[in-house]
C-alpha cells in the first residue's frame, strides 16, 4: 500500500511540475483526460445554468401525463462530436429547434469558467451546427507551431490563433493586407516571418524599406527588386504598374472567348492561365508606409502624391494581375494626406500589433470591427508579437507570431535564393549582392572638458 501511496504521489507532483513549467506536455498527459472528465460530466447542468436549454415537446409532455410519469427534463445541444487536439478540446453540438448560434457564443465566457478551461471560443459551422474550440492553456504565452502545417500555393502559417489553430496568411481569399504596430511590438517579427515562409513559394518578392534597408535588405538574396528610399520607391512602383498592364494583356491574349470554349475555361486571372503561361505572382512588401507620404517641400509633395497614387492602383487593380500588397506602419490615418483612406479601403486584413493610442486602432478596425478596437488597446507591453487580426467580414481574433530571428529569416531566404525570378521590367532595381561592403566613418564622441 505504501508504494501505490508514493506512486500517486510521484505522479501528481510530476502534473504539477509539468503544469508549472511546461502546459503543453501536461495537457498531452493529463490535461485532456480531466478536461473530457469535466465537460461530460458537467455537460447537461452547464447547459441549463447557462440557459441553452429549451423545454421538452408538448407529445413528450402529453406521453408523461397520460403514463403517469415524471416530466421530462430540458433538452440540451446534442453532443454531435468531442474531439481532443494538442492544445485543447472540439466541441461540435447540434443545436435544439429554437436555439440560435449566437446564444452559444454569447454563453462562452461562462462555459470557461463552468468547464475549467483556459479559454472557449464558437463558431457556426452550418445551419444548426455549432463548434466550441476550447483551450486547455495559454497558447499565446509561449508559441509553438504545430510541426505540419498546411502549406499550398499562396498560403502559408504566419502565426497561432488563441484558440490553439494556425493562423494563415491566403492571398488568393484576401489579397491586400494592412499591418500596424507601435515601436517593439512585434511588427518586423510578424513581416520577417512571413518572407521566410514565401521564401520557398514560387512567388517575387518586391522590397520598398526607407529605413535605408535595414530590415529587407538582409534578405535580399530571395527578392526580386528592392528600393530603400521614396526616389527609387516611385520608380519602382511605376515598373510595377506597367509590369501589370502587360500582364493584362497576356490575360486578353489568352481569354479563349470562342463559341466552342466552356465558361469556365475563359481566363480573368494569372491562376486561369495554363501554367507554362502564368506570370510569377508578386508580394509587394511596405515597410514604414508614413515615409513614403511624408513630405516637407513642393518637390516631395509631388513625389508622395505619386507614390499614393500608384499604391492605390495596385491596391485596386493589382489582384487579378497576380501583385499583392503587404503593408506595414506605425499608423495609416487620414493624417498622411489625400488618398490614404482610399488605398486603406482597399487593404482587406487588418492586423494590429501593440499601438500606443486609440486612434491608431481605430485606424485599422474601425470602420471593419468595432469590438477589436478596445482588444488592440490592451495589449501588454510585455507580449510582443500578440495581435489583433480581422478581416472586412467583421470577425477577429487574437494571433502571436512565433519569434523570428533576423539569422534564421536570412537563413532561409538564402536556402531560397534560386526560387528568385528574374522580372525583367524590374532589373533595375534588383538588390546588388557582389558589391563589397563600404565602411561608414561614425564620429567618435567628444571628449569632457577638461577644468
Amino acid at each position: 500500500m505504501e508504494w501505490l501511496i508514493a506512486a500517486v504521489m510521484l505522479v501528481a507532483v510530476l502534473a504539477g511540475l509539468l503544469r508549472w513549467r511546461r502546459p503543453a506536455w501536461y495537457w498531452l498527459s493529463f490535461g485532456v483526460t480531466f478536461a473530457t472528465c469535466r465537460v461530460l460530466g458537467r455537460y447537461r447542468a452547464v447547459m441549463d445554468a447557462c440557459g441553452l436549454t429549451v423545454p421538452p415537446p408538448r407529445w413528450r409532455l402529453a406521453i408523461a401525463r397520460m403514463a403517469n410519469r415524471p416530466v421530462p427534463e430540458p433538452r440540451a445541444p446534442r453532443i454531435l462530436r468531442l474531439r481532443p487536439t494538442r492544445t485543447g478540446l472540439v466541441l461540435r453540438l447540434g443545436l435544439r429547434p429554437g436555439q440560435d448560434a449566437f446564444d452559444v457564443a454569447a454563453s462562452c465566457d461562462r462555459l470557461r469558467h463552468s468547464f475549467g478551461m483556459f479559454g472557449v471560443t464558437s463558431r457556426e459551422i452550418r445551419s444548426g451546427v455549432v463548434e466550441l474550440r476550447m483551450t486547455g492553456y495559454d497558447v499565446l504565452r509561449r508559441v509553438q507551431m504545430p510541426a505540419r502545417a498546411e502549406r499550398s500555393i499562396m498560403r502559408v502559417p504566419v502565426a497561432l490563433r488563441e484558440d490553439g489553430d494556425v493562423h494563415y496568411r491566403d492571398y488568393r481569399t484576401t489579397p491586400h493586407a494592412l499591418t500596424i504596430g507601435a515601436t517593439k511590438s512585434g511588427k518586423s517579427v510578424y513581416q520577417r516571418n512571413l518572407v521566410a515562409e514565401l521564401a520557398a513559394q514560387e512567388v517575387a518578392l518586391v522590397g520598398i524599406d526607407c529605413k535605408q534597408g535595414v530590415e529587407l535588405f538582409p534578405l535580399a538574396r530571395r527578392f526580386s527588386a528592392l528600393a530603400d528610399n521614396p526616389d527609387t520607391a516611385a520608380d519602382l512602383l511605376d515598373a510595377l504598374i506597367a509590369h501589370m498592364e502587360d500582364v493584362y494583356q497576356l490575360i486578353r491574349a489568352e481569354q479563349r472567348i470562342t463559341a466552342d470554349t466552356p465558361d469556365a475555361d475563359i481566363a480573368a486571372d494569372i491562376w486561369d492561365l495554363p501554367d507554362h503561361l502564368r506570370p510569377v505572382p508578386i508580394v509587394l512588401l511596405v515597410d514604414e508606409v508614413a515615409e513614403l507620404a511624408l513630405f516637407a517641400t513642393k518637390d516631395e509633395e509631388k513625389r508622395r502624391d505619386r507614390i499614393i497614387t500608384a499604391l492605390a492602383r495596385l491596391a485596386q487593380l493589382g489582384r487579378a494581375a497576380g501583385i499583392y500588397l503587404e503593408i506595414c506602419g506605425q499608423r495609416f490615418g487620414s493624417e498622411l494626406g489625400k488618398g490614404i483612406t482610399m488605398l486603406r479601403a482597399q487593404l482587406s486584413v487588418r492586423t494590429a500589433h501593440r499601438v500606443n493610442d486609440e486612434t491608431s486602432a481605430n485606424m485599422a478596425f474601425g470602420d471593419i470591427a468595432p469590438d477589436a478596437v478596445l482588444a488592440t488597446v490592451q495589449i501588454p507591453v510585455s507580449a510582443p508579437g500578440l495581435a489583433i487580426t480581422g478581416d472586412a467580414s467583421g470577425g477577429w481574433s487574437r494571433i502571436r507570431t512565433p519569434h523570428t530571428s533576423l539569422r534564421a529569416a536570412v537563413d532561409a531566404c538564402n536556402k531560397h535564393a534560386h526560387l528568385t525570378p528574374d522580372l525583367p521590367a524590374l532589373d533595375a532595381f534588383r538588390p546588388v549582392l557582389t558589391s563589397p561592403a563600404v565602411p561608414v566613418a561614425i564620429p567618435a564622441p567628444a571628449a569632457p572638458a577638461t577644468p
